[in-house]
């Protein structure tokens, strides 16, 4: 495990300012309009809302957390960027909660107490939770979200492409804030890194990664709704709720196993994934946003963008991270609406957020 240790740096106007980097915007749909948020925020991943003005990041090859300060009321003008907490093993992960920043690297879960009240001199990470299931191997790296149940939910994802992981990997937990009563809530999940709660039902939404090597247009990425605890969701079974796995499910029936809410896409990489509260963007409210982060391994890329669901489950692609030509701009890697309707995105790729709003000139 890295070692931990803790620094605060302002990136804007400060020590690693010589570090910036020319931006490429994407391109926004009819309507939109797209701005650099902040452009120094290397390997950016999940956001999390702190008090008015604040935005913590997780980083996913960096090893760093960040905490954006801006104006609220002139969100526009240029954001400061800190390093709040730095060596970690991939802090994808962050929720803010009571005062508290909660950070999810590999095998851990660490708290900052009090971060607002110490961004000039942050807290060293305190292990909170450790020996968190974890393997070697592919998705190993947390989303992490408070629930309107001030319960913390943790996913664990599957340690591999396609592999057999009962009830030790590929689903949701969730625990107290204080790290105690953990509890297996959702199974069956090859690996969600993006989830919210719906308004109105405050059910758990969530995004999950269909496996790879059975082509290029199956199976598809999902979107699933958890309606009861203990839940399957099919994998390593079945793939987008009708789809049985070569291998794995011989014997299995894919009418055993929830089906997803809406197919996102074969390879799309659904990543971070909010339910839109304003009423500011036509067809979107208490819609979804999903940021899509791309293919890896796909003939023809897919993905590469942001896009909106209606309530209706119809898709809408806001922001295309590809050009003209089919070039890959930058890999959305997630969605955070703020107070004032716009939202934020994160792009691991050029290590920068951006703001995309309704264009109402």
């Amino acid at each position: 495990m890295k070692r931990l240790s803790c620094m605060l740096t302002a990136v804007l106007g400060g020590a690693l300012a010589s570090a910036g980097h020319a931006v490429t915007l994407p391109h926004p749909a009819t309507g939109y309009r797209v701005e650099v948020f902040a452009p120094d925020v290397p390997s950016a991943r999940e956001m999390t809302l702190g008090p008015s003005g604040t935005i913590f990041v997780g980083s996913m090859n960096a090893g760093n957390v960040y905490a954006i300060t801006y104006d609220p009321l002139h969100p526009d003008h240029a954001a400061r960027v800190h390093v709040v907490a730095h060596d970690l093993d991939m802090p994808v992960g962050v929720a803010f909660h009571n005062g508290t920043l909660y950070v999810a690297d590999v095998a851990r879960i660490l708290v900052l107490p009090n971060i607002m009240s110490s961004l000039d001199a942050p807290p060293q990470p305190r292990e909170l939770v450790k020996g968190l299931p974890w393997r070697a191997g592919d998705h190993d790296w947390r989303f992490i979200a408070f629930g309107p149940d001030d319960k913390l939910y943790v996913p664990i994802g599957a340690p591999c492409n396609i592999c057999s992981v009962g009830h030790d990997f590929g689903k949701i937990l969730r625990m107290d804030a204080d790290g105690g009563h953990r509890q297996d809530i959702a199974f069956g999940i090859r690996n969600s890194v993006g989830f919210d709660w719906q308004p109105d039902t405050r059910k758990l939404w969530f995004t999950d990664n269909g496996r790879d090597n059975l082509g290029d247009d199956i199976p598809s990425d999902e979107l699933n709704r958890l309606d009861h605890e203990g839940q399957e969701f099919g994998y390593p079974y079945c793939h987008q709720g009708d789809i049985t796995d070569p291998v794995f499910g011989k014997g299995h029936s894919c009418t055993n196993y929830t089906p997803p809410v809406a197919k996102l896409g074969a390879h799309v990489a659904a990543l971070g994934m909010r339910f839109y509260r304003m009423g500011d963007w036509p067809g979107l409210h208490d819609g979804i946003i999903v940021a899509e982060h791309g293919s890896w391994n796909r003939g023809t890329p897919s993905g590469y963008r942001v896009v909106g669901i209606s309530r209706d489950m119809n898709q809408q692609v806001l922001l295309d991270f590809r050009d003209a030509d089919g070039h890959v701009l930058g890999r959305p890697a997630d969605v955070q609406p703020l107070p004032d309707g716009s939202v934020l995105v994160s792009d691991d790729r050029q290590g920068a957020i951006f703001r995309l709003l309704r264009d109402k000139r």
